[in-house]
């Protein structure tokens, strides 16, 4: 029988002998065992992964940590600084803040938009109070309305100083939730041309030579050529009337030039004293001349003070090269700036239409006229060796009157509201102002664009921000003193800082100016900016430069008092020069004591000569010499937007009281090395000791400072790290709900787009099947929509994420995971507290009595020359009881006056 397939052998197998002994396999060598690893080296091995994955791990939370701040942040940090209970708010977009809002703002400022805010202003006359000037402040508020977003009122927001709506429009800013922007009505006393004239006259008194006061221009300047005789050449403020006399020639005008005439035994009663521009402010050359019993004064503008930059040394006049138009005269006030400045009329307080009024005291009592160079030459002929030395005549009528003037002002709220910070610029000119001010004007043109973009991408500043376009500054800084007056204690309480903007841009150089406490900050910014002009160097290298006209022939007496004014212009350590007066930061520094500075770039002895309050500071000079491609207006646009960013949003104000704290042990090292060139003896030991003592207490408050910002930061970050926390858990959570096959709402879908409401046919589930035969139908009024809010809510609350639905404030989100809220609000207000001694630094050097002879001057740290009125003179009433005085006893008195007013800042400050 067949063996089944199945069970057939697979392999036959051949038999054998059981004895035989079998061949043996060949042995087979054991694996080789690696060699044991050592227990230290597993251990670093697993310490470094852990390493790794902790570097890896941290690196992702301090991301996300780092871009909850961010977005949350501005929104924590305004809960914890107001003073309403924290609470839940509802969630916005990502907002911008901080280093990101800075980047943000410098896209902005580009030159095609500054030029052409330069020919909106520049291309027509618009002195104060003139109806091309109100043009410019509506111009300046439309311009706040459009980028801060302000919606145009049906009626324009134009209010007159002192009346129910002026004074709420400013007393009401810390109230304000949404931008806003106005125009204050002012009402000085200032006064206009009428007619005058300057005649040589012969021996039988009649004139021999009348001057061609006008400016000459033609079409090689459009608007120089149009409006040539638009404004006539006079001086603001001057005296009315008429004189005669013989002229006497005082070179600057100066204190000691006028002394040195005394000196030489000149008589100047009944003369008619001649100087030249320059060294000090045009007024006081005035001043001199009148209590020196001269009875009228002449200023020209004289061709040694424009450097390299003349004919003499190969260049063409102004409008066919950089050189003087010998026509050119500089208007300007004559007011007694370094008395007072404002409305002669109101001194210390506002110009209300209906106020009283006084007879002046910073005015003149005997009528001025500017001259040109070209007038110049022919009456300094009439007194040169061999002159005839002839009668001079002169005829300067003027009409005094109230006349309105106009402060455009905006506000962007910010979310501490009780701390503002103030920027502005005056925007009047003597005719149309290419550099002064509309350089200037164009520039915060600029930056007003760059906070609207901000604003529009969500920026609310930590601190209020006000906007101010100024108006009569020309006349003697008047629109600003008026408000200040009008505000004072507003001021006092609420202003951190002000910014100031003149001229923009009428040279090469760079200069800035502050009050000690600010040049730190001023210097910073400058560093980070870049240079107009050079790649690779920076805004504060453009402290050093000059222009490029040389020239072999320059006079030596000018050059000296250039280089003498720069050596002064850059006495504080971080080459910051010191605020005087001469522009709109007066009242809040002399005044107010408010930390304040100043920008801008000036002329050189080596720049196209700046025809300054001429008819030639004309938009075609601007855009040929003064800064052909606008890139100084853009980075002045660039510095000054971000101190005001910085400013606002700082946590910490960056008020550096410790450098202004020992810069003033070098002003009193000044006062006594003039002390010492004279007799008089005086201890300075007192006030030395309350100088120290202020260092001392200004370097503790500095590790205060440090100290609040740290843990003030330290809990706003460890906030952002639990809101980071439960986001991911959530979405943890809702990733294995939706692997366990749960639904998980997703509440970042839909949440971000401002999506408009639209009422949808309510459906129950059994109406989208199709099959129950139910249209779908409309709820009647009622619980329905109700019921539906309350849904939203309740899923709202529930389901917050950082990158979706609804923010929890800190109360609610953060009480129920134990975040210290107490903390973070005593943080705050430890911030706060700090800030506030920030902001009293400048204002623990007012005293209410005043400057000798001009009390309205409040501050004794520093203040304009009395023979300067521009330049700044530290320690004023002290120094000047040296040098004008000299007399010991009020020297003594007014060391002490330092030293308590020193000693009582120093306890102010004290941690």
């Amino acid at each position: 029988m067949a063996i089944p397939d199945e069970e057939k052998p697979l392999i036959r197998v051949k038999s054998e002998p059981l004895d035989e002994i079998p061949i043996p396999a060949a042995a087979v060598p054991p694996r080789p065992r690696a060699p044991r690893v050592p227990g230290w080296v597993r251990l670093v091995l697993k310490l470094v992964l852990l390493v790794g994955v902790w570097a890896v791990v941290s690196r992702n939370v301090k991301k996300n940590v780092d871009a909850m701040v961010e977005m949350q942040g501005p929104h924590w940090i305004a809960s914890a600084f107001s003073d309403s209970p924290l609470g839940r708010h509802p969630r916005r977009r990502k907002v911008l803040f901080g280093k990101k809002a800075e980047q943000k703002f410098l896209t902005v400022p580009n030159a095609e938009s500054a030029i052409a805010a330069s020919r909106q202003y520049a291309t027509k006359p618009h002195m104060a109070g003139t109806p091309g000037d109100f043009e410019t402040a509506k111009d300046f508020l439309k311009l706040l309305q459009k980028e801060l977003g302000v919606s145009t009122p049906s009626a324009l927001p134009l209010y007159s100083a002192g009346t129910p709506e002026s004074r709420n429009a400013t007393l009401g800013i810390t109230e304000l939730k949404a931008p806003t922007a106005w125009i204050d009505t002012y009402y000085p006393v200032m006064n206009t041309p009428l007619d005058h004239s300057l005649e040589i006259l012969g021996e039988d008194g009649t004139p021999v030579w009348t001057a061609a006061l006008e400016e000459v221009a033609d079409d090689t300047d459009p608007e120089a050529g149009k409006y040539y005789d638009a404004v006539t050449t006079w001086h603001g403020l001057s005296k009315g009337g008429s004189a005669k006399g013989k002229l006497v020639y005082a070179n600057y005008g100066r204190k000691e030039d006028y002394d040195e005439l005394v000196a030489k035994g000149v008589n100047l009663n009944g003369t008619i004293v001649i100087t030249r521009y320059g060294g000090i402010f045009r007024g006081l050359k005035v001043k001199g001349a009148q209590e020196h019993g001269a009875v009228a004064c002449l200023i020209y503008s004289d061709l040694r003070d424009d450097g390299t930059v003349t004919t003499e040394n190969g260049y063409a006049p102004y409008p066919h090269g950089p050189a003087r138009n010998p026509n050119s005269v500089q208007r300007g006030s004559t007011q007694f700036l370094s008395i007072y400045p404002g409305d002669p009329t109101t001194p210390g307080y506002p110009s209300y239409e209906n106020s009283t009024r006084t007879d002046g005291t910073n005015i003149p009592s005997i009528p001025s006229l500017p001259l040109s160079w070209a007038n110049a030459q022919v009456l300094l002929k009439e007194i040169q060796e061999g002159g005839q030395n002839r009668t001079i005549s002169l005829v300067n009528n003027v009409d005094d009157k109230v006349i309105p003037i106009w402060n455009t002002m905006g506000v962007i709220p910010g979310h501490i509201k009780d701390e503002v910070v103030v920027v502005g610029n005056h925007r009047d000119a003597w005719v149309m102002g290419a550099s002064d001010p509309s350089s200037g004007t164009a520039s915060i043109h600029e930056v007003v664009r760059g906070l609207g973009e901000l604003l529009r991408n969500g920026w609310t500043p930590l601190r209020t921000i006000v906007i101010a376009s100024w108006d009569a500054e020309e006349y003697g800084l008047i629109g600003s003193t008026e408000w200040g007056e009008d505000f004072a204690d507003w001021i006092d309480d609420h202003v951190v800082a002000y910014i100031n903007l003149d001229s923009s841009v009428s040279g090469s150089r760079f200069r800035p100016l502050a009050t000690p406490s600010l040049a730190h900050f001023v210097r910073s910014i400058a560093e980070e900016i870049e240079h107009p002009t050079e790649p690779g160097k920076t805004l504060w290298d453009a402290t050093k430069d000059k222009g490029v006209l040389t020239g072999d022939h320059i006079d030596a007496e000018s050059l000296a008092a250039y280089e003498a004014s720069e050596v002064e212009a850059a006495a504080d350590s971080t080459g910051v020069g010191l605020l005087g007066s001469g522009s709109d930061f007066t009242v809040f520094v002399q005044r107010a004591g408010v930390a304040s500075n100043n920008i801008g770039f000036s002329s050189t002895l080596q720049d196209p000569v700046y025809h300054y309050h001429s008819v030639f500071d004309s938009e075609r000079w601007m855009e040929m010499y003064g800064d052909p491609g606008f890139g100084r207006h853009v980075a002045i646009a660039k510095h000054l937007g971000l101190q005001v960013v910085r400013l606002a949003d700082s946590i910490i104000l960056p008020i550096n009281t410790t450098h202004h704290a020992y810069e003033l042990e070098h002003y009193l090292n000044k006062v006594e090395s003039i002390a010492s060139t004279t007799s008089l003896d005086v201890d300075f030991s007192g006030l030395r000791s309350a100088i120290h003592s202020l260092q001392k207490a200004s370097v503790k408050l500095d590790h205060e400072k440090k100290k609040a910002e740290k843990k003030f930061k330290k809990l706003l970050r460890r906030l952002a790290w639990r809101h980071t926390v439960r986001r991911n858990l959530r979405r943890a959570a809702c990733r294995l709900r939706e692997l366990l096959g749960k639904e998980c709402a997703h509440p970042h879908h839909g949440r971000d787009e401002a999506a408009p409401h639209v009422e949808k046919a309510f459906e129950c589930s059994s109406m989208t099947n199709g099959k129950s035969g139910l249209l779908p139908f409309q709820p009647r009024i009622g619980r329905a929509p109700a019921w539906a809010r309350e849904h939203r809510a309740r899923h709202e609350t529930e389901t917050e994420d950082g990158v979706g639905m609804m923010e929890e404030g800190i109360s609610g989100s953060l009480k129920r995971h134990s975040f210290p809220v107490k903390k973070f609000k005593k943080a705050a207000k430890r911030v706060r507290a700090v800030n506030q001694k920030l902001k009293a630094f400048e204002r623990g050097f007012i005293h209410e009595d005043g400057i000798k002879d001009r009390e309205w001057y409040r501050n004794l740290d520093v203040a304009p020359g009395k023979w300067l009125g521009y330049g700044a003179t530290t320690f004023p009433a002290l120094t000047e009881a040296f040098t004008i005085e000299k007399n010991a006893t009020m020297a003594q008195y007014e060391a002490k006056r330092l030293q308590e007013l020193i000693e009582k800042l120093a306890h102010e400050i004290k941690v």
